[in-house]
């Protein structure tokens, strides 16, 4: 397993909620269904740290609970910030934005030295003309 999530702690081997950071957890959803930003939601709450960790927390899915962590946030509470982080999204107009594949080409303009060799073996004569290449051109 990785790291412990934010608000819990491991004992004996197994994951309890801390509570005090679990209070600022709680928080950080109410603030962040109350309007305030990422940022400043996090901030009222007692959570030192960027817009984007506060993103992430919101959408730590431990957090409702499952077979290893005990649930902090009720999933009905988890399910309104999802949607608030989507409608703010498309509201600011980022959705769908999926990088964009880049496209891998082959070199296809290279210099090559003489053939000066034959092998009877195709893949052996192969790799020897690999071999002579000596630079992909411009």
């Amino acid at each position: 397993m990785g790291h412990t999530p934010y608000g819990y702690r491991i004992e004996n081997g197994i994951a309890v909620i801390d509570e005090e950071a679990a209070g600022k957890l709680r928080k950080l959803y109410e603030n962040y269904l109350t309007g305030l930003s990422l940022k400043d939601a996090a901030a009222k709450a007692g959570i030192d740290t960027y817009h984007g960790t506060a993103k992430r927390l919101l959408k730590t899915q431990h957090y409702i609970g499952d077979d290893f962590y005990p649930a902090i946030i009720d999933e009905t509470v988890f399910q309104n910030a999802q949607a608030e982080l989507t409608k703010r999204a498309a509201a600011l107009g980022r959705l769908n934005r999926a990088p964009k594949e880049k496209v891998l080409r082959a070199p296809t303009v290279f210099t090559i030295r003489d053939i000066k060799t034959r092998f009877d073996n195709p893949v052996t004569q192969a790799e020897y003309i690999y071999s002579l290449i000596e630079s992909e051109v411009g």
